[in-house]
């Protein structure tokens, strides 16, 4: 194919951990094009700090794993998920650690760890330095320094563009999925429309690409709230293109906050990871008053749920704009050491951890639902497959544990590929020729010279999510903004049909999409569940205890199956 067509065994929407665990796995019998909105390497996934939970201690078991797990998804997690994600875990430590990612080792002072083998064999004989953060009952979270997601990305990234058989289109960024009816006798996905990014201002070129299996790997929607822990990149692109398409999505009300961002005008929402509290760091009130054991018996290593819930109440009943994070108690050497990152970036705000408290607020961080999707990918529309944030397994439930979501990234990710290669590309004889689709058509669009529309939508949408339908949430506070957000969606509608597409507006499109699940399914919702609390309803209700289900054109519905 040429000129705006292209073909590919398979598409790869989004070059996070996920799709980059995929596309290299993939590789081995595909021809595989990798598509990233920015550079290839800007992904929720190289802003991970915490680690990659998984079980490699003597001390510890797959049970207590799983166990942790689906006490935090608060009655929503499927267990057949969790068992399957988790037991695979240390496969996927040993091929990173083959790839180069430096993991940091025990150190003498805490934490204990297991060699992964005999000296010379992936580990070479030395104990992995095993963390520990809130909802986990052992030391299990593998890190390297504070800046694990970076090394997981680098050593991903340098390896796929090595591979003859990847090709990376950067600045590029998915429109929408391409479902036809009927094709080779089902309804299925047979590629992606794509924007490329990088033409000059006022001239639009979309790519028509063609492909036998789609996979969807785009992460989160952190930029659906005002204030996020995620990169511009996090607007729920390939939710919002799986849900136009009429896949199913499920429990898309269970938005996680994460408990501490600094607090600075001018440090947009820089995250301090969990393993501080995991290693003596204490939440405190703004005189000093340590507050988190009046809300759990766990205190500061509750799961991330009760912390976020708790600081904001206490902001609220105080009046105060933060709390305060104190690790002073440990050794200042230990703190350099350990969190060399997160270390540096404060002292450069003004803040020295290893001498005072450090002003923290929560922060939209994680989308626990998504596309409905297997451990393989799988979705309700065949050929499409979903993989990572992007996804909902059932891995999470109401409220996602502390370091499972690289985890779950780098396991879809082998496991959709291992699943490609057996039902998809075994003989590849029997794959049918690409379809024959219609180019994209702009129609009567024209560039448009009133952008500030844009601008201003993208931030009235934002806050009135993050006012509305944030921490804690009301009957009221949904009405509100169900009727704010159905205005702006109208408004936007007319606008995306009146003007040629640019990344600017096919982000707030997404973003207004996926707040408009969020909403709907919140209000699906009387009972408080994981990340779900309504004052109306401050309860759980095992009424409840089923998935938040919709697809387009139709109301959420509470069903398991």
């Amino acid at each position: 194919m040429s000129g705006n067509r292209l073909g590919c065994d398979v598409l790869v929407i989004g070059s996070g951990v996920a799709g980059l665990s995929f596309a290299l796995e993939a590789a081995r019998f595909a021809d595989v094009i990798v598509v990233s909105k920015r550079a290839a390497d800007e992904a929720n996934t190289k802003y991970a700090q915490g680690g990659i939970a998984t079980v490699l201690s003597s001390d510890d078991a797959f049970d207590l794993h799983v166990k942790d797990t689906l006490i935090a998804g608060a009655g929503l997690c499927r267990e057949d998920a969790v068992r399957e994600i988790v037991e695979a875990g240390p496969e996927r430590i040993r091929a990173l650690q083959a790839l180069g990612v430096p993991f940091d080792h025990r150190h003498d002072e805490h934490g204990s760890a297991i060699a992964l083998g005999e000296p010379g064999e992936f580990g070479g004989g030395r104990e992995l330095d095993l963390g520990k953060e809130g909802g986990h009952s052992k030391r299990r979270v593998v890190h390297a320094g504070d800046i694990t997601g970076r090394a997981v990305e680098a050593a991903l990234l340098d390896a796929c563009r090595a591979h003859p058989r990847i090709r990376f289109f950067e600045d590029h960024m998915g429109i929408e999925l391409i479902v036809p009816w009927r094709f080779a006798g089902e309804e299925r996905c047979v590629g992606a429309y794509v924007l490329d990014c990088t033409t000059a201002e006022g001239e639009t070129k979309v790519l028509t690409i063609t492909a036998h299996a789609t996979v969807l790997a785009t992460g989160g929607a952190g930029k659906v709230y005002l204030y996020t822990s995620n990169p511009d990149v996090a607007t729920g692109d390939g939710v919002a293109m799986a849900y136009r398409a009429g896949a199913r999505l499920a429990n898309m009300e269970f938005f996680q906050f994460h408990p501490t961002v600094l607090f600075h005008p001018q440090a947009k929402s820089f995250l301090i990871s969990e393993a501080l509290r995991g290693e003596g760091a204490v939440l405190k009130l703004p005189d000093g008053t340590p507050f988190m054991k009046k809300f759990d018996e766990r205190a500061d290593l509750a799961p991330r749920d009760i912390v976020a819930r708790s600081i904001d109440h206490e902001m609220k009943r105080t009046g105060s704009e933060h709390v305060l994070l104190d690790i002073t108690d440990q050794k200042p050497g230990f703190v350099k050491a350990r969190f060399p990152n997160i270390y540096a970036e404060c002292l450069r705000w003004g803040f020295d951890l290893t001498a005072q408290p450090i002003p923290v607020v929560p922060a939209a961080h994680y989308m626990c639902g998504g596309v409905v999707a297997k451990v393989d990918g799988r979705t309700s529309i065949p050929g499409l497959f979903a993989i990572g944030e992007t996804a909902c397994t059932g891995l999470h439930g109401a409220n996602r544990l502390a370091s499972n979501s690289l985890l779950e990234g780098l396991v879809m990710g082998f496991r959709c590929a291992r699943h490609l290669e057996g039902a998809h590309f075994a003989d590849r004889k029997s794959l049918s020729a690409h379809p024959e689709v219609r180019a994209w058509d702009p129609g009567s669009a024209v560039a448009s010279d009133e952008a500030v529309v844009v601008t201003q939508n993208w931030d009235e949408l934002r806050r009135a999510m993050w006012n509305y339908v944030g921490i804690v949430r009301t009957n009221k506070r949904l009405e509100r903004a169900a009727t704010r957000i159905k205005v702006l969606q109208e408004e936007i509608r007319e606008y995306y049909w009146a003007h040629l597409v640019t990344r600017d507006l096919l982000e707030l499109r997404n973003i207004c999409t996926v707040a408009g699940v969020i909403v709907a399914c919140a209000q699906a919702r009387h009972e408080s569940r994981g990340l779900h609390y309504t004052l109306d309803n401050p309860s759980p209700d095992p009424a409840f205890a089923r998935d938040t289900l919709v697809r387009r054109g139709g109301s959420p519905k509470l069903a398991r199956d």
